[in-house]
């Protein structure tokens, strides 16, 4: 058991994916056909023994609430664990108040009220596998006042844009937090993962409250630099950050490749995800798939390549699909083509027949669409 309660934290301003966020926030994406971003923090959670998790919701809380339920099929300890679902509500329309410090204080009084000694602060729009079990460890042995996750990408100049940059000493201390504006080719990716004792969480949430309306958490963290002993900890592996349309087209298509996935998967850390009973899916004798991400429920007569395909979905005889995210419940119809494409949920293609985007700028066909 990890002696520490776990924070998801919902996505902040610079997390900005177009058209997928009209309808739900970034924690309740579909993801690989199957899974929603937020499997991946509540799982990386439970796995590490962390039974007790606040998960923080924004705008549009109604699919992520479905989602989570009761926390069940996330194997939370059912007789000391749970999950608690807790709104930001500050009664400010501007998007500039409604940030991740303005929900935390008014939840302070379920924060004080939480027994264990420490905090472990996860993102929702954020993929990767990590122990925080051993995360906990390594601040405890160090001394350290926070510890901060950290990824060493050498792409930043075409990945990970407007995300946060931990500025590191030669002994891993954060000297200041900056924003990947694409400059250069290495950076420290922070993937805005804390831990720290409760009692000083609460501190700094109140003196960023006291010191601006509009201070968020890692502003706060970034103004203490130079007065706290933080500390950054590499993470090796799979890491994704979901906080544009391109990285979330983008991530899903990486993931087709079956050595990239198993940089994410393991057998021994499942990531767990709500799931309903429905048949396998069904392969006529005139479908065509290679290379593709199909998952239960769909019905395949057409030519999948290269594709992500989600739960319920329908491919028409003649149908294309290539290079492409479907979403779950979609109906690709007869002789439809669909490339380069994100489809949303419960969309309807049919009458169009040509639905092409480009590697570059893939396209997005609206939720509950008919085309």
């Amino acid at each position: 058991m990890c002696n520490a309660f776990g924070i998801v934290n919902f996505e902040g301003p610079d997390v900005r994916v177009s058209g997928l966020e009209d309808y739900r926030p970034a924690g309740a994406f579909s993801f690989l056909g199957r899974y929603r971003l937020i499997d991946f923090p509540l799982s990386n959670m439970t796995n590490s023994g962390i039974d007790r998790i606040e998960v923080f919701v924004k705008n549009r809380q109604r699919s992520l609430i479905e989602h989570l339920g009761t926390g069940r099929h996330y194997n939370i300890n059912s007789k000391r664990g749970k999950l608690h679902i807790l709104p930001v509500e500050t009664g400010v329309q501007n998007d500039l108040y409604n940030h991740d410090v303005a929900g935390y204080m008014y939840n302070m009084g379920t924060i004080e009220e939480l027994d264990q000694p420490y905090v472990i602060i996860a993102p929702s729009h954020m993929i990767f596998r990590y122990d925080f079990s051993s995360f906990l460890e390594k601040h405890m042995e160090s001394g350290a006042d926070i510890t901060m996750l950290y990824h060493v990408v050498d792409t930043a100049k075409e990945t990970c844009i407007n995300c946060d940059v931990l500025n590191l000493n030669k002994q891993k201390g954060v000297l200041s937090i900056d924003k990947n504006r694409g400059n250069y080719k290495t950076r420290n990716i922070s993937m805005e993962t804390y831990v720290m004792s409760k009692d000083l969480f609460v501190d700094l949430v109140k003196k960023a409250a006291n010191t601006s309306s509009l201070y968020s958490f890692k502003d706060i963290i970034n103004d203490e630099c130079s007065e706290l002993d933080i500390r950054g900890v590499a993470h090796k592996g799979f890491f994704a950050c979901i906080n544009d349309f391109k990285s979330y087209y983008r991530t899903n298509m990486e993931l087709i490749d079956y050595e990239k996935a198993m940089e994410l998967f393991s057998d021994d850390w499942p990531f767990y995800t709500r799931t309903n009973d429905s048949a396998p899916t069904q392969y006529y004798s005139t479908s065509d798939v290679c290379n593709s991400v199909i998952t239960n429920g769909c019905s395949i007569e057409g030519t999948v390549e290269n594709s992500v395909i989600g739960r319920g979905c329908i491919i028409k005889k003649g149908a294309i699909v290539r290079n492409s995210v479907v979403s779950p419940q979609a109906v690709i119809g007869e002789d439809v083509h669909v490339e380069y494409a994100v489809v949303d949920k419960k969309a309807k293609i049919s009458r169009k027949k040509d639905v092409l985007g480009d590697a570059q700028n893939p396209l997005y066909v609206k939720r509950n669409d008919k085309i």
